[in-house]
């Protein structure tokens, strides 16, 4: 079980089960009645509205031959990665100092800057303005900007990376 957990970590157990419910050929709605359970529940799991219990997931796997406590283990890690999310949302740098049209290609929502520190630094390295340099080196650090850093001989923005490394970090790619 822990290499397909491995695999599947972050994934809604609604997922899973609506994977193996289709492997074997299973509507959902007889599935559901077959292990006593209501037809909406289990859509609703399936849909990722609603979280796996224990007594329901035990059913489920028991019906479908899983191993005991794989479909609560995907709801634990589940769990986790939207409460990660969550913390993460909330720690960000100051979005004010950046302009819109430097992420035109998504909306500030969406910028995971934790899971997205490579994209993000890479464009403001490339395409910021001394404002926006400033603030992503404040918030990512030194370090971190070096190590997430991505200079490509046949990138156009090459030599302006390498200029803004050198001005804001004092550093000589």
């Amino acid at each position: 079980m822990s290499n397909l957990i491995d695999i599947l970590k972050g994934v809604h157990p609604g997922l899973f089960l609506q994977r193996e419910l289709n492997n074997r050929n299973l509507k959902s709605g007889r599935f559901a009645e077959s292990i006593g359970e209501h037809p909406q529940t289990i859509s609703a799991i399936i849909r990722g509205r609603r979280s796996m219990n224990i007594p329901l997931s035990l059913r489920i796997e028991h019906a479908l031959a899983l191993e005991e406590g794989m479909l609560m283990t995907l709801q634990v890690h589940y769990d986790i990665v939207q409460e990660k999310r969550k913390l993460s949302s909330a720690h960000h740098p100051d979005i004010d100092k950046y302009r819109l049209s430097l992420f035109w290609d998504t909306s500030f929502d969406n910028i995971d800057w934790d899971a997205h520190s490579s994209y993000v630094i890479n464009r403001v390295m490339e395409r910021g303005n001394e404002e926006e340099i400033i603030e992503t080196v404040r918030f990512y650090g030194r370090e971190t900007i070096l190590s997430k850093i991505v200079l490509s001989p046949s990138s156009p923005f090459s030599s302006v990376i390498k200029k803004n490394l050198k001005q804001y970090l004092d550093y000589e790619a």
